[in-house]
């Protein structure tokens, strides 16, 4: 497996097997034996309408051609090879196995349009108006695929109606039953997992790691894994690596052995760098038992880091509290605004009219920070149109509201005090991952506009909450493992760190650091096949060597202060690309960059900040929140897999949706041909 350029990864093809056999098949042919289903799950499969039984083999041989060199068969119906000397029992079991009632579809297809070997799926329009016929294998593999990106439990296709709906379009179509539907997708999640683990232990890196928890509507604690990385292209690496049931009582100490049980699985318990938490106190007990466990065995620096996005909301909540009720009642009005045509337009034409700006339908009506700072950002741009529109459709809206003056300068004076927070927001979502460097100066400027900004008396407890969380954060960032990690930004590096965290001693301890973990560790790779020892080494040798030794020890001299010449020139401006800096400029500084891959993977946030601030995240929590307990790992983990460019396995072969799909539109089409051909006569 090997990882793309686009933080995605994709899989080495695996070794395929000669054409003529038949795992050849776009699809695998899975049946309940297949997926290990016993004799009651047998039962519940719908029966396929199995051919009369043949006498003579030449009934079979005519659905097959003979290739011209005599030494193949191929399928008229889907184009499958097999051996000349192949049983005609083992070609009978092909046609009732793939092609049910094949000995009904009058004349034999003909070779001209048959598909190539490795893509059985769809069979010859027959004449006289017979529509083409679908494999319907394909049709629950089509089916498996909207059940993962909508993230849906196999429970979803045992609605009677969805399967009424189908039976409407063709009533010979064959769903799988539900137990056969998850069996496969536990097949498909062991399969692709292996090659997550294979691609892991390729990673030459630190890796870091982000923990996220959630709660089902069954009261099921969940916790997903997800590890982080630079490769050697400089390319930021992303992937999910599980979603796993904590046990109850679900503290820290489940928390731990749950993770490390991950980490384990995937063997990259020694690679780990850090771990991103989601601020709770059963998180920061885990990573903290998970340091002494790692420190104990002596594999590396490890550091657990709070989330700074959430801390970002939980400051905010702060800051809104005082403003619930008026950002409910303009939700309210927002909410009508989206569910009717006439009151919008009558809101376009107003803020028109007042030149109150131009707003954009739906607006964002949700209860996260992106719906909260809208609402208020409506009454500070657009008052005079809001008032105008609910008096002009008060028979619809009601009077109940229309925002009095108070209402109105209470969210004006929050408005105003939450800019900052909203450019933050701004610039942390966009920059996707956001360095923890550039994190830690908005967090600094976030401290400082709430200690010297103004506040009337109704908020000032408020913003005493707010700073006391801020000061709670800055005290787990403050120390030398962040330290490394932001002045390897080339953006931040000493100059723009803020003061609690610029300290002489960090320097001298991060320097201390690179020379005992990158230094010596990445030299032989670096002075042409000479190590370090080689060149300090006395002894016997000709005053040749002993000119070359020197100049090579004046040249270790200037490698070694690789730190020192980096953090003496200039920050680059602040829309730089960070790894693409490194990228370019790796060659100067060859073991620096080795030390900032590692630490620049490091995350600054458990989740992504959009999913947090925008109502992205009400799309996901939903879906959390719904998902039956033996589909959540499954499903969750191979929707991630296959959204970061991993291809659907089933055991060793990979599911083509591509063609999957090119053959349902063509059969498509040669259904609308076969209708209109039936029509014209």
């Amino acid at each position: 497996m090997e990882w793309n350029s686009n933080n995605t990864f994709k899989t080495y093809k695996a070794d395929m097997e000669p054409k003529a056999m038949m795992d050849m098949a776009l699809i695998p042919n899975i049946d309940p034996v297949d997926i290990g289903l016993g004799s009651s799950e047998k039962g519940s499969v719908v029966p396929t309408s199995k051919p009369r039984k043949k006498t003579m083999t030449s009934v079979y041989l005519k659905y097959f051609e003979t290739a011209p060199d005599g030494k193949t068969r191929r399928c008229k119906f889907c184009g499958q090879s097999y051996s000349i000397a192949t049983a005609t029992g083992n070609l009978g079991r092909h046609l009732s196995n793939r092609h049910p009632g094949y000995d009904k579809t009058g004349d034999v297809v003909t070779t001209s349009s048959v598909p190539q070997p490795t893509t059985p799926v769809i069979k010859k329009s027959q004449p006289q108006g017979r529509a083409a016929q679908v494999d319907y294998d394909h049709l629950n593999w089509l089916l498996i695929k909207w059940l993962i990106l909508a993230s849906l439990p196999p429970s979803t296709l045992e609605e009677k109606w969805l399967a009424n709906s189908f039976k409407f379009l063709n009533p010979s179509i064959q769903l799988w039953p539900g137990e056969k539907y998850k069996a496969v997708f536990r097949e498909v999640f062991r399969s692709m997992r292996e090659d997550v683990r294979v691609s892991l232990e390729q990673v030459s890196s630190k890796v870091s790691v982000t923990l996220d928890f959630w709660t089902s509507y069954e009261q099921i604690f969940y916790m997903s894994v997800t590890c982080q990385w630079i490769d050697e292209n400089w390319s930021f690496q992303k992937v999910l690596l599980d979603i796993c049931q904590v046990p109850y009582p679900c503290t820290g100490s489940e928390i731990y052995n749950t993770l490390f049980k991950v980490l384990k699985m995937y063997n990259i318990e020694n690679k780990v760098l850090s771990c991103t938490h989601d601020n709770s106190q059963n998180a920061i007990h885990a990573c903290h038992t998970l340091k002494e466990d790692l420190d104990g065995q002596k594999v590396g620096p490890f550091c657990y880091i709070p989330c700074a996005a959430r801390t970002l909301s939980l400051i905010i909540d702060d800051a809104l509290r005082t403003t619930k009720p008026v950002i409910a009642k303009v939700r309210e009005f927002v909410q009508e605004l989206n569910a009717s045509l006439d009151i919008s337009e009558d809101f376009i034409q107003l803020t028109t009219a007042y030149q109150e700006g131009s707003w954009q339908f739906p607006l964002d009506a949700s209860a996260r920070w992106s719906g909260n700072y809208q609402m208020l950002d409506l009454v500070h741009k657009a008052g005079k149109s809001m008032d105008a529109v609910v008096r002009k459709n008060e028979e619809i809206l009601g009077s109940r509201i229309l925002l009095n003056v108070a209402e109105k300068n209470v969210a004006n004076i929050v408005h105003n005090y939450l800019e900052p927070f909203y450019k933050v927001i701004n610039e942390i979502c966009v920059n996707n991952p956001p360095t923890i460097g550039m994190v830690i100066v908005y967090m600094d400027h976030i401290s400082d506009t709430i200690a010297t900004r103004q506040t009337p008396d109704w908020l000032k407890s408020a913003a005493e909450d707010m700073a006391k969380k801020l000061r709670s954060y800055n005290n787990q960032v403050c120390n030398i493992f962040i330290y490394m990690t932001a002045i390897l930004d080339p953006r931040i590096k000493c100059e723009l760190i803020p003061e609690g965290l610029n300290s002489e001693n960090y320097l001298e301890e991060a320097r201390a650091h690179f020379m005992r973990n990158y230094y010596t560790s990445h030299f032989s790779s670096m002075t042409s096949g000479y190590s370090a020892q080689d060149i300090e080494d006395g002894g016997s040798v000709s005053f040749a060597e002993e000119i070359a030794r020197k100049k090579r020890r004046a040249s270790m001299s200037n490698v070694a202060d690789e730190l020192t010449q980096y953090l003496s020139e200039s920050p680059a401006p602040t829309k730089t690309d960070v790894l693409e800096w490194w990228k370019v400029n790796s060659t100067r500084y060859p073991r620096l960059s080795a030390m900032a891959r590692d630490f620049l993977a490091v995350q600054a946030t458990s989740v992504k900040p959009e999913e947090l601030f925008c109502s992205k995240g009400d799309e996901i929590d939903k879906q959390r929140f719904c998902m039956p307990h033996d589909s959540t790992q499954a499903i969750l983990c191979i929707k991630s897999w296959t959204q970061g460019g991993l291809k659907l396995k089933y055991k060793s072969s990979e599911i083509d949706y591509e063609r999957l799909m090119e053959l349902a539109a063509a059969a498509a089409a040669d259904n609308i041909s076969a209708g209109f051909d039936k029509k014209q006569k």
